[in-house]
């Protein structure tokens, strides 16, 4: 019987190396680490850090095409550790010099197996949580005892070209998911722009259609904001925007506040591992029964979240009626302000609003500090026209996430049948 041991090549150990502080160094590199998984596999490469590592480490470190890093230790206490990041051709492209930190692990694959194929058999075991099974704790975090999991996992004795076109089948669909994401960022980059051509720039439409300011519209100074602001234009705060509200959680202990299929109720780790803009379910579901006996509020579709603690800054459009836990401060839009502007004009405030955070254990922004921060209100009619605009580009941004949800449920579903063979490619 084989197993995952037998697929791999070369192990290459992790280095932190130290923090970067000059791009062009021969002896900087790009490192991945645990909590670079995620962004990774939705491509978001400037997460990654740049550090210095020692030039006998450079040569011995470096990855390439197809080489895998293993999440070896770090996990939280609800998330395994054996995540796996394929070392593709566009992360090369997007970072030169890449090592893995000495919280990981990579693997270079063995030539009679595909490294895409043993990428997404990896993907298909983890799913099942079997990584669990293989785990020790070293200095309180959790320890993947991977040479025991390698030898213990069985892989299907499959031949190359086989390996091949199953690669083929997922990586078509990974390529798919990989447009989608591409489209959502162009679309995110387009509704940001306009924002800020609008209410940075301060050159929105005027009455004849030419951009206000650049046009000789006339400005005003504002002494609350130290700067020049549109004539006319109000200087408020985000509680001026909607009504603030505050989430809580039931009683774990009783069994009947929560529900498999019931109201969606958001944590700050269900945004942590989705860069999707429109929310509609997280992890868990709270029942009728739940909401009625814990501080968690029921909110309307296009409420604004803001997760206030640990951590702070994640922000999200609820994309139906939900709720979410004490870790979010929300805002439900008035008659007076559409949720699209209220998310890109938060989303700007967030370095702000993170100073704001205060507590030993953790830092927390409070609904009183939360609603006072200083906003400017352009008229309603301008909001009311931007809220057209960027809903029209978020429809299609949220078909694009709906359609990455999708095809990665179908990929889901077929990886485990191709590798058991239950399905056959061509």
């Amino acid at each position: 019987m084989k197993t995952l041991y037998d697929t791999v090549a070369e192990f290459i150990s992790g280095d932190w190396g130290a923090e970067a502080k000059c791009a062009d160094s021969p002896q900087s590199a790009y490192c991945i680490r645990a909590a670079d998984v995620v962004p990774i596999e939705t491509h978001d490469y400037s997460a990654i850090p740049e550090r210095f590592v020692s030039q006998n480490s450079f040569t011995q470190r470096q990855l390439r095409k197809g080489d895998i890093v293993i999440e070896k230790s770090g996990g939280s206490p609800t998330q395994s550790t054996g995540r796996v990041v394929y070392i593709s051709q566009s992360l090369l492209s997007a970072k030169r010099n890449i090592i893995c930190s000495n919280f990981c692990t990579a693997i270079r694959i063995k030539p009679q197996w595909d490294p895409y194929f043993v990428y997404q058999y990896w993907r298909q075991v983890y799913n099942t949580g079997v990584f669990f099974n293989y785990e020790g704790k070293t200095s309180g975090l959790k320890n993947l005892q991977l040479e025991v999991a390698l030898k213990s996992i069985p892989v299907p004795e499959i031949d190359l070209p086989t390996q091949l076109r199953i690669a083929g089948v997922l990586g078509s669909i990974d390529e798919k998911i990989e447009l989608n994401r591409k489209k959502i960022a162009e679309l995110e980059a387009l509704a940001k722009s306009i924002y800020d051509y609008w209410f940075v720039q301060f050159d929105f439409p005027d009455a004849n259609g030419k951009p206000y300011k650049s046009s000789g519209g006339k400005m005003v100074w504002n002494e609350q904001l130290k700067r020049e602001v549109p004539e006319g234009w109000n200087i408020g705060t985000i509680g001026d925007m909607g009504e603030i509200v505050s989430g809580g959680t039931p009683s774990t202990s009783n069994a009947s506040y929560w529900s498999s299929q019931g109201i969606a109720w958001i944590t700050p780790k269900d945004l942590s591992v989705t860069s999707n803009k429109y929310i509609r379910h997280g992890e868990h579901d709270i029942s009728a029964n739940g909401l009625h006996n814990s501080s968690a509020q029921l909110m309307p579709r296009k409420s604004v979240m803001l997760s206030t603690r640990a951590p702070i800054g994640y922000i999200a459009v609820a994309d139906c009626d939900l709720c979410t836990n004490q870790g979010f401060k929300s805002i439900v839009p008035n008659k007076n302000f559409g949720s699209e502007f209220i998310y890109y004009a938060v989303s700007a405030m967030i370095p702000f609003i993170k100073s704001l955070g205060v507590g030993s254990t953790f830092a927390e922004v409070s609904k009183s500090s939360l609603s006072s921060v200083q906003s400017i209100l352009p008229p309603q009619h301008i909001c009311s026209r931007f809220d057209e605009i960027a809903s029209s580009i978020g429809n299609e941004r949220l078909r694009c996430e709906l359609e990455i949800e999708n095809v990665v449920e179908l990929r889901d579903v077929l990886l485990p049948l191709l590798m058991n063979r239950q399905v056959v490619v061509g």
